[in-house]
């Protein structure tokens, strides 16, 4: 995805989130553990976000590949991590990027993770709801991020529903492996 579309996407996210109403319901992090075995999935995707400075790796299985191959919703039991690194910023206070154009990854600032369980999600009403999905934040020890406000992962990816609420979806369907 461009820096602009990232950006933008970005935006609409903060100005849908900022027009729902506060959640009646507590979002279900604790159902999410930290997947320990992430990095034995498919890493099919790296981002660079200039919005806030970061480099992103984002793991998933092959199941999840091969479905959103077909056009499918993700399976029962997907788990999407993605891992939020500071991007090294040169003397400028600007990212610096490599050989390839791409931002150069330091320190793990964080873990984001979304998981599918059926049937997860029932307790929330439609206006918020993402289908099977429940989202947590982690520390880069691994730790529930106890700040996270898991609320704003259902609003912003509320709007997905047509790609089972995953905003990389897209690169899943298109991931050719290396």
């Amino acid at each position: 995805m461009t820096s602009r579309k990232t950006l933008a996407l970005t935006a609409a996210c903060a100005v849908f989130a900022a027009g729902v109403l506060v959640l009646p319901v507590r979002a279900g992090g604790d159902k999410v553990a930290f997947p320990q075995n992430f990095a034995n999935n498919v890493l099919f995707a790296t981002v660079d976000r200039p919005d806030n400075k970061q480099f992103r790796e984002l793991y998933v299985s092959q199941a999840a590949i091969d479905a959103a191959k077909k056009g499918q919703p993700l399976p029962n039991g997907t788990v999407i991590t993605l891992i939020q690194y500071a991007a090294q910023l040169g003397s400028d206070g600007n990212p610096v990027k490599d050989a390839n154009g791409r931002f150069i990854k330091t320190n793990i600032i964080a873990y984001a993770v979304m998981e599918k369980r059926t049937p997860w999600g029932t307790e929330y009403p439609d206006n918020i709801r993402n289908g099977d999905w429940e989202y947590q934040s982690f520390t880069p020890e691994k730790k529930v991020n106890e700040k996270a406000n898991l609320a704003a992962c259902f609003t912003c990816h509320k709007p997905l529903d047509k790609q089972d609420f995953v905003f990389s979806y897209e690169k899943m369907k298109s991931y050719v492996k290396n």
